[in-house]
Order: structure tokens, then sequence, then C-alpha cells
């Protein structure tokens, strides 16, 4: 039974620890630690090597993670053909898919199709690209994924220059449609996390901060938690 986003509320933080930053060597392990660290979601970057300089994991690995994880799968294609992807991921056990508005495919095609094979949907946008990019599809998805590092690798710092960008899609979100997420990724830590919080997001993607936190996955998700109360309301 698939875990769609529409089943969380938007006025919710949600921690979405990134698989990345996991060791690799004991995957199984790695997601149970913050599946009992209190993680909300598993966030699970794709990458082809052609969008973004990196090669990360496939179907495959997602459908063997599935087997051992109740976390609802928020999974991030950075394909640039995302449309020819969505239901190998979708069979594997992905709960949600985000694409890139910057892939070479049809916008309004790869939102039907991902609604068509019974997920929720979610359109990313890179550091540089601006909200007014994704305007005109608000009203056809669950989440709007901002980009804080340049995609492609883990351990990246923080792009403060796209706090405005989370403002705007979060106001433009509260006039067209308040249930959609706010989730960024690169850079998320306890601190960096309140800033984002108070633009406005409510999805909080963390790969090292959590998995590589010195006092424990626990304490790291924690502490994204809390971010909760430094959530502005909804207008």
């Amino acid at each position: 039974m698939k875990k769609l986003l529409s089943e969380f509320d938007s006025r919710r933080i949600l921690v979405a620890p990134s698989l990345l930053a996991a060791d690799f060597a004991h995957l199984a392990d790695e997601v149970k630690r913050i599946e009992e660290a209190g993680s909300d979601l598993l966030h699970l970057d794709v990458m082809d090597g052609h969008f973004v300089p990196n090669l990360t994991m496939g179907p495959p690995l997602i459908a063997s993670l599935r087997k051992n994880s109740s976390l609802p799968f928020d999974t991030h294609l950075m394909l640039s053909h995302p449309g020819k992807y969505i239901k190998p991921f979708v069979d594997a056990g992905s709960d949600h898919i985000t694409f890139h508005i910057e892939s070479e495919d049809d916008p309004l095609e790869v939102i039907a199709a991902i609604r068509e094979s019974g997920v929720s949907v979610g359109v990313s946008v890179k550091p540089k690209t601006p909200a007014s990019a994704i305007a005109h599809l608000m009203d056809k998805i669950d989440l709007v994924l901002v980009m804080s590092v340049e995609p492609g690798f883990g351990g990246q710092s923080f792009m403060s220059e796209v706090v405005p960008k989370i403002a705007e899609l979060r106001a433009m979100a509260n006039q067209i449609n308040p249930r959609i997420h706010i989730e960024v990724d690169g850079g998320i830590d306890g601190e960096t996390a309140k800033v984002v919080v108070e633009a406005g997001a409510n999805m909080l993607v963390a790969g090292t901060s959590v998995f590589r936190a010195k006092d424990g996955a626990e304490n790291a998700v924690a502490r994204l938690h809390e971010t909760q109360k430094l959530l502005p309301p909804q207008k």
C-alpha cells in the first residue's frame, strides 16, 4: 500500500534523511537505524550521470530496501528523461516521485504519468531556477523540492541565496494549493533547517547531518523536528 504525500499534513515538519550519506556496505541496517530514530520518510537520490555528474542507485536497490523498511520512499529523479523510469521506480517500491523541471521531458506528461502510476508527484528546481518556472504546475503537484546545493553530490554547503525562493514558493502555494509540501535538499542541519523552515519549508532532506551525526541519528532527527515551532502560519 503506497503512502502518498497527500496523507501528510503540509503544516507538519517532515524529516527525510538522504540515503546518499549512508554506509552503503550496510544499507538495510542504516535504513533501520534512521527509521528507529523517528524519520518520517527516506529520501532516495537517483542520478543518471547525464543530468547530473554522478551515478547512484536504480530500481533493484530500492526494491531490496523496500523489503526492509516501512518508511515512505521519497524518490528524487535527477534524470534527463524521467518519464522513462517512473514505472520501474514505482514498481520497486517508491511512494512518491519528484522530477526536475529542467529535465528534457514535457512536465505535464511526466506529472500525468506519475499520477497514473498511483503515487504522489513533486517537481524540483535547481538553485538558479526561479520559482516562476513552475508556477503553472502548482495546482497539479503535491510537492516542490528546492535544491539548496547544485545537485549531484552529497555533503555540499547550503546555498543561502535560495531562501527567498522558498518564501516565494510558499506564498504561491498558499494562494494556489496550500496542501503543497515545500521540501529543501542540500546542506540541511539543525541550523540551516531553522532558516528554511522560517521561510516556509516543511520537508527537510538531511544526509550527512543525520546519518553521520556525532550524537546519533535520533538526536539529529529530533533537532530537525524541533523547527516545527518556526513554521510560519498559512495565510
